[in-house]
């Protein structure tokens, strides 16, 4: 059930059931997922997915990424290759979004794509999420959910925190075990193929799948993460920092240890689940400015790269 002081709803069956009578209401909820939180309406809705846009502040050129139980459902939305299901085989459910041609029949409301040809879609694996799809039967648009071009939330007091008075009951899946958006792949008519935005599935695991990229980004939007300035904590942030100003909060890596640290160990899997308790940290200290320790570059270190060279923009 919701409890009125902070909005929170079990993930049993019960609070699996009010939350899919509140969606096909058209009303919004907070929703976990293994990577952050995400403010979900159904997407079949205009008027749902136009209190998405409302509530998290997002500029409608920005398209949103829908969720689904299924490939078969998936299928409904998108046009699927021999690639597009290749992808789906290895890396469904999990933290994979796909850039694919829309279906003319979809019926998803049209500001879920920000008026382009192309729906990005996503089977998410948090068993939360994964039950409340099965309940509802419909896919949901949901980005993360914390006012626009702030810091993710991967707990549900991160949510309550960045939407204040507009924050939707929050179905409570506990800590997001990723921490960081999911990797969206474009899957382009030529054959080709781009990475819009990295995260947990790693570049060379896509590549093992479909072959080295072999297409360039664009300048355009085509999919959520892809703005200069985002994820930001509201403070100067400085990156591959060695050493700090008095005036610095310092979010350390391994042996640099700061005042919080995304991984003692040197972990990039941690440091990704971290990074965003750690931003929430850094904007909440009394410090005004923000500096970060080095990161590697390599694996899920570009992932983490991407987000903070955004938040520091």
């Amino acid at each position: 059930m919701v409890g009125d002081a902070d909005k929170l709803i079990a993930p049993d069956a019960q609070g699996i059931a009010t939350a899919s009578e509140l969606l096909r209401a058209g009303e919004l909820i907070a929703v976990p997922t293994e990577t952050v939180y995400g403010l979900a309406a159904r997407a079949d809705s205009a008027d749902a997915v136009a209190k998405i846009y409302r509530t998290k502040g997002r500029p409608d050129f920005n398209p949103l990424i829908v969720h689904v139980a299924s490939l078969e459902q998936a299928e409904h939305l998108a046009s699927f290759d021999k690639r597009a299901h290749r992808l789906a085989e290895a890396f469904w459910p999990g933290p994979l979004t796909m850039v694919l041609p829309a279906r003319a029949d979809s019926a998803i409301a049209p500001a879920v794509s920000a008026g382009l040809p192309t729906i990005a879609v996503r089977c998410p694996g948090h068993p939360v999420m994964a039950r409340l799809l099965d309940a509802i039967g419909l896919p949901l648009a949901a980005p993360s959910a914390n006012r626009s071009l702030g810091v993710s939330p991967t707990r549900p007091d991160h949510v309550r925190e960045s939407l204040g008075e507009d924050c939707p009951p929050i179905l409570d899946g506990g800590p997001c075990a990723m921490g960081l958006e999911s990797s969206i792949v474009a899957l382009r008519d030529d054959g080709g193929w781009s990475l819009l935005r990295p995260g947990p599935v790693e570049r060379g695991a896509i590549e093992s799948i479909v072959g080295p990229q072999s297409a360039a980004s664009g300048t355009k939007i085509e999919a959520p993460g892809q703005m200069r300035k985002h994820y930001s904590p509201g403070k100067p942030v400085r990156l591959d920092a060695t050493q700090i100003a008095p005036d610095e909060f310092l979010i350390g890596f391994a042996a640099i240890e700061g005042n919080t640290n995304l991984s003692p160990q040197g972990d990039l899997a941690e440091a990704a689940a971290r990074l965003y308790q750690c931003l929430h940290e850094a904007a909440a200290a009394p410090h005004p400015k923000i500096a970060v320790a080095p990161i590697p570059r390599e694996g899920m270190g570009e992932a983490i790269a991407d987000r903070l060279r955004r938040a520091a923009a």
